[in-house]
């Protein structure tokens, strides 16, 4: 406890003042943690001082509390991304994160419990810097990284000469896999060259009424996180022609290509025609794969570890040992 306030000194996160009129302080509270090293054992006691964070008002307290946070798809481009340049890449943590971060509305916050100053009990300390539990910690911290960021010469995008391989997407469907609500289920994955980045496995929310809606409608969900992800790796200068979209129902690629409204398509929800706006801008490449060659099957169907007769790259190449170790993470 003497160390979490030795180290709010150092960096000079709050001064110790007279309250104002009709001031409204943050309560204080300590939390406790056991910090474990590799093999279990308690190697220290921590304690972090926060804020009771609850009690703050919207518009009062604090405005804005968004801060971006990385999502594991992206994390995984990164991965693939810097795999195939051969990149070394490295990773730092930041002690007491949090505590960096400048805030912007006057905070006022208790005398920690414990350690209320005998001299002046009945001062408050307002805030240079956050504390954690605050609503606009996040967005703090985030704002002095980026500004620190900047100042050494990052920038928000980059740029690269050499391309990556077009991203691509499998997608099967379960027609009438749920026995009660009659509903499908879908699984889609997305590779980029060979590495596996994203992947999903849901329940549809309506009822097919055919196998080609069933591929349908997820196809059009597909095709969003292939645009995501062109959209992210152009981030790093990467720029793709069409994306190849593997799909093991013709007919359903035929619905895609043809844009006329037959009678037993045209009661599908418009927003699925998504689909069928970006193969039409060629962003997207409908491509029929044999449901025998399907890797995303996995996600959707029972099947065995070994699967005869298959002739896909992508299983008898370099995928084979990532896609053995998804399976075994699945299962």
């Amino acid at each position: 406890m003497h160390e979490e306030l030795e180290n709010f000194e150092r960096n000079h996160i709050w001064d110790l003042v007279e309250p104002p009129p009709n001031c409204r302080p943050i309560g204080t509270k300590w939390v406790f943690k056991n910090k474990q090293g590799e093999n279990g054992k308690v190697v220290r006691n921590k304690a972090r001082l926060v804020a009771q964070g609850f009690c703050q008002k919207e518009g009062i307290d604090y405005e804005e509390t968004f801060a971006p946070v990385a999502r594991l798809e992206v994390i995984r481009i990164l991965l693939a991304f810097a795999a195939s340049k051969g990149f070394k890449l490295q990773q730092m943590d930041v002690k007491s994160a949090f505590l960096n971060g400048f805030i912007e509305q006057e905070v006022y916050v208790r005398q920690p419990p414990g350690f209320e100053s005998a001299k002046f009990p009945d001062r408050v300390y307002k805030l240079r810097k956050a504390l954690y539990g605050l609503k606009q910690a996040p967005r703090a911290w985030y704002a002095r990284l980026k500004s620190f960021l900047h100042k050494f010469g990052s920038s928000s995008d980059c740029r690269s000469s050499k391309a990556l391989k077009e991203p691509s997407s499998i997608k099967p469907t379960d027609h009438v896999g749920c026995r009660i609500d009659r509903k499908s289920t879908s699984g889609t994955c997305q590779l980029l060259e060979t590495s596996l980045v994203s992947w999903s496995s849901r329940k549809q929310a309506s009822v097919s009424l055919s196998i080609t809606e069933a591929e349908y409608i997820p196809a059009a969900c597909c095709c969003s996180q292939l645009l995501w992800m062109r959209a992210t790796l152009s981030d790093f200068g990467l720029r793709f022609g069409k994306i190849p979209l593997l799909v093991d129902s013709t007919s359903a690629i035929s619905v895609a290509k043809n844009p006329v409204l037959h009678s037993r398509t045209k009661h599908i929800d418009v927003r699925f025609h998504f689909l069928r706006a970006h193969n039409e801008k060629e962003d997207i490449d409908l491509i029929h794969v044999v449901s025998a060659n399907q890797l995303a099957d996995i996600f959707t169907k029972p099947l065995e570890l070994q699967v005869e007769g298959v002739d896909n790259a992508l299983i008898k190449g370099e995928i084979e040992s990532q896609w053995t170790g998804l399976i075994a993470l699945l299962m």
